[in-house]
């Protein structure tokens, strides 16, 4: 991601000037050539060079103490979700940004993508009438790499954090709420690591709306990241179009699809391109943030919520999950 987001920067007319920082300085230096950037001698170097903003997107167990390095130098930081690789250490970290006075701005990229966007506008407006019933699938098709996996925190908190801060976002309510699921009978590698190759989360707003979350690392079909919201006036799908790797058996149906998205990179390929450019005007202080520390924070109360529930095989109310 690091790359992707240097690239970004690298292109936006506001940057004149691009630091490459990386514990590998070999990788930071072929980076840096490429973008015809710099490639600094360290990741401490980058934030003391004059620096005027950084972007994170290092492995999660670094997360939290690079964004209180860089709220301690008063630099605007925006971070790969999520904030930390535990919610308590997550909120501590958020609290020290806010007592700096400091800027951060996480990355839960599906905020900017226009399809996200467009279905919020219409909730928000009230076209749908009153929201019943959501519906998430999230897809990928191919486990990631163990190396991955052991660090990623879970299914949970790495892949369905996304529905779960959407969920909030999109709705402008909470979760009261989850019972989750989760199955590791997919390839072995999930076993032997306490892992899961898939899972549900059946959500609770508080205005009694209720979600259905799924999420897989193995969707032979390709990559899928929809959502269906449903309300007594109208129905809406996001993430429905030519591109979807799903097939209907009806008579009448379309094509099955012929080049869905290899991956998540392609899929919000620009709104990565947005959310940088996005951190850009928070940092000038032109835009208000679109996703600080504290909306982070609360979609991994929802994901520490489901881990509990899966865990416990119980239903599990947020008010169990300790927060701001």
């Amino acid at each position: 991601m690091g790359a992707i987001h240097a690239a970004n920067l690298r292109r936006h007319p506001d940057v004149t000037s691009l630091v490459i920082a990386d514990v590998d300085r070999q990788r930071a230096q072929e980076v840096a050539r490429r973008l015809d950037a710099s490639a600094a001698d360290s990741v401490d170097e980058a934030f003391t060079s004059g620096t005027e903003g950084v972007v994170i997107a290092s492995n999660t167990a670094t997360h939290a103490e690079l964004i209180r390095q860089a709220a301690r130098a008063g630099l605007p930081a925006f971070c790969e979700k999520p904030v930390a690789a535990d919610l308590s250490e997550a909120t501590r970290t958020v609290q020290e940004v806010q007592a700096a006075g400091a800027t951060l701005q996480i990355g839960l990229m599906r905020r900017f993508d226009a399809g996200f966007l467009a279905g919020r506008a219409r909730v928000r407006a009230g076209q749908l009438g009153r929201l019943h019933t959501i519906r998430s699938v999230g897809a990928d098709p191919d486990p990631p790499p163990a190396t991955y996996l052991s660090s990623s925190g879970g299914i949970f908190w790495d892949a369905l954090i996304h529905d779960f801060d959407l969920l909030r976002w999109i709705t402008g309510r909470e979760v009261a709420e989850v019972y989750a699921c989760g199955s590791d009978a997919g390839p072995p590698i999930f076993a032997e690591l306490g892992e899961l190759d898939t899972a549900m989360a059946l959500l609770t707003m508080d205005d009694r709306t209720l979600a259905a979350t799924t999420a897989t690392r193995c969707n032979g079909a390709g990559y899928d990241v929809r959502m269906e919201l449903c309300g007594d006036a109208d129905t809406i799908a996001i993430g429905l179009d030519r591109h979807t790797p799903l097939t209907s058996v009806e008579p009448d149906a379309p094509s099955p699809p012929s080049d869905p998205v290899p991956g998540f990179l392609e899929r919000f390929a620009s709104a990565f391109e947005a959310e940088i450019d996005a951190f850009l005007q928070v940092a000038r202080g032109d835009l208000e943030n679109p996703c600080d520390g504290r909306e982070a924070v609360e979609a991994l109360r929802v994901a520490e919520a489901c881990w509990r529930s899966q865990r416990e095989r119980r239903p599990v109310p947020m008010t169990e999950i300790a927060g701001f």
